[in-house]
């Protein structure tokens, strides 16, 4: 295992605009870091993988491959690199070229750039002020406050989201509580947004919406969709979410034709990196307690983002476990829900278990009652060394059989009927990117009887 000292570029891409001249690479072979890929290209050159992540300034390393010509960029944090053995494989470490002259030359620039910038703020603020105060006197429905400590969310109202999803014209989801639908904000910007409706029903889901504002407010995650702001005027209850252009999960593997393995594996590490945020890196521990594919949400990229925090249950800094009703969906509910027990992120673990078969599979647990459960299945199949059947002509899946045997055996470990057996997310994340070592699991003796 090596990990690998950062030093090179600014930290963020707003901070600096660096000129691709100003940076170099030092070379790794077989060096890889799995965990940190922002894209990949395939059938490209090498020298057009390096001069790539020199112009992408979120690029930390161009990681190619030579004898099916494929690139990778990754980006900062780099963790857990490993050496991969293969000699056609390179890392592109990039490093700032040392140039102090090029340096001094540009802080003369800089200093007349800073007296000049200062001047015209002078002429400008006086007016930008004035210009701020009266659109705010003008448009209250525009103006974002603390909804509560540590949430800078927007306000918006029932009016303005009714124009900007035209009435509620076009819907791209539902659930039992709610229905979301597709809007553009009409700010300037024409940002698309995705706007859940809470169902009117007595106040009934009260409490689900104060959950799902409170809890994901104050997170922020690339593995989390991103609450924008809400409405709540009387039985007008509303959440506006940044817009998943590529949909749900669900829709990805189960009603299309069977994504690239490459992506699966992807929104496998993207999933559990969410819920490892969710149980140990936020400012509170949050049980989702609703893991299934449909609430896992794909942007442009197919980055996995955890959506739908209705059913989510907060948990105090020194508390583990915690006394709730039954929560979840059918299929995904972990059995200590069915026994009354305290239950704890295990059930997390539990469902994220289910979600990594379909994954591997690309078939839902229960297609209908007469069937077998697929996690079921693929114990047996795995079990009696026939995992050709479990993927059928899945060719990509099949030639990557090693790992795609580890991830069923790291599922069957998530699905174990005790909870005490389980791993944490913790340990399931670092099993996925090869950093822990994957023991042979126990038969998990999943049974359908919570259906």
């Amino acid at each position: 295992m090596r990990g690998c000292k950062q030093d090179f570029p600014p930290q963020s891409c707003d901070e600096a605009h660096p000129d691709s001249n100003d940076f170099d690479f030092s070379v790794l072979d077989g060096i890889n870091w799995p965990g940190s890929d922002i894209k990949n290209y395939t059938q490209v050159s090498e020298e057009w993988c390096r001069q790539e992540c020199l112009r992408d300034c979120h690029c930390a390393v161009a990681f190619y491959r030579s004898h099916d010509m494929m690139c990778w960029k990754k980006e900062l944090l780099l963790s857990y690199g490993r050496d991969q053995g293969e000699n056609d494989v390179k890392s592109f470490v990039k490093k700032r070229k040392n140039n102090s002259t090029r340096k001094n030359d540009q802080s003369i620039f800089v200093m007349i750039g800073l007296v000049l910038l200062g001047c015209l703020v002078i002429l400008l603020v006086p007016g930008i002020l004035f210009a701020y105060w009266s659109r705010h006197r003008k448009c209250k429905v525009c103006r974002t406050y603390q909804f509560k400590d540590g949430m800078n969310l927007r306000n918006f109202t029932y009016e303005e989201l009714s124009k900007a999803t035209d009435g509620f014209k076009e819907e791209v989801g539902r659930g039992v509580s709610a229905i979301v639908y597709k809007g553009v904000l009409l700010d300037g910007n024409q940002n698309v947004i995705a706007v859940k409706r809470l169902n009117n029903m007595a106040n009934k889901y009260e409490e689900e919406f104060k959950a799902e504002v409170t809890a994901i407010g104050r997170t922020h995650h690339r593995n989390l969709v991103q609450l924008l702001g809400f409405c709540d005027e009387g039985e007008h209850k509303l959440l506006v979410y940044e817009y998943m252009r590529n949909g749900s999960l669900a829709k990805f593997i189960f009603d299309s034709k069977r994504p690239r393995w490459y992506q699966r594996v992807q929104i496998a590490l993207g999933t559990a990196r969410g819920l490892l945020y969710l149980h140990e890196e936020c400012h509170g521990k949050i049980i989702h307690c609703d893991v299934k594919p449909q609430n896992v949400l794909l942007d442009d990229s197919y980055t996995a983002k955890i959506s739908d925090f209705g059913l989510i249950k907060p948990l105090k800094t020194d508390q583990t476990l915690t006394n709730t009703i039954k929560r979840g969906t059918k299929g995904y509910i972990a059995p200590e829900w069915s026994q009354g027990m305290p239950v704890s992120s295990m059930v997390d673990v539990y469902s994220y278990g289910v979600l990594l078969v379909e994954l591997i599979c690309c078939r839902r647990n229960f297609g209908n009652e007469n069937q077998m459960a697929l996690v079921n299945w693929a114990y047996d199949c795995f079990k009696d060394k026939k995992l050709n059947m479990l993927l059928k002509d899945d060719k990509e899946a099949l030639d990557d059989i090693k790992r795609v045997e580890k991830y069923l055996m790291i599922a069957f470990w998530c699905i174990q009927e005790n909870a005490a057996s389980r791993p944490t997310m913790m340990k399931v994340f670092r099993m996925l990117d090869g950093v822990v070592d994957v023991e042979f699991p126990s038969n998990p003796n999943y049974v359908a009887r919570q259906f």
